[in-house]
């Protein structure tokens, strides 16, 4: 009898692009500029993306767009959060403590991340960078290469 093991690697695809997003605004504000810098249409996503670590639950706020026609999924979410260290028995409100989290540990200097999925080889992720620096308050705007990713299962939601 032969034993055939399946790996998360199996289900995992890397047809997606990532874009790094430094700026000041509120995911709302960037949120609508974003729609009308590039044309889309995102909107709040009401499950947030959750990660646990040790301390408790964090969890990211994100907002997205399933472009049907072009059959691209583009979402923005938030890098960090903050959450409050609920594993010890405090009495006083001065007692907590406030522990920050990233989404990915790798780019803790960026707000926002920009993940469009299901793109081709053609898709220019240049110009999508050039339009999102045009945005006011956006500081900057850089496409990650995902493939040297430490924190890559992180995305998957």
């Amino acid at each position: 009898m032969a034993i055939h093991k399946i790996q998360i690697n199996d289900f995992v695809s890397d047809d997606y692009e990532l874009i790094a997003v430094h700026s000041s605004l509120d995911d709302y504000k960037l949120a609508y500029m974003l729609n009308k810098e590039l044309g889309i249409q995102l909107s709040k996503n009401l499950a947030y993306v959750e990660i646990a670590i040790p301390e408790g639950k964090s969890a990211f706020s994100n907002y997205i767009f399933d472009d049907e026609k072009n059959d691209v999924v583009w979402t923005l979410i938030e890098n960090k959060t903050t959450i409050i260290n609920s594993n010890k028995q405090t009495t006083s409100l001065f007692e907590q403590v406030d522990i920050t989290v990233f989404l990915l540990p790798e780019f803790k200097k960026a707000d926002y991340l920009i993940k469009i999925e299901n793109i081709d080889y053609g898709f220019d992720s240049e110009s999508i960078v050039d339009k999102i620096q045009e945005i006011k308050n956006v500081t900057t705007a850089y496409t990650i290469d995902i493939t040297n990713l430490k924190s890559k299962n992180n995305l998957i939601f």
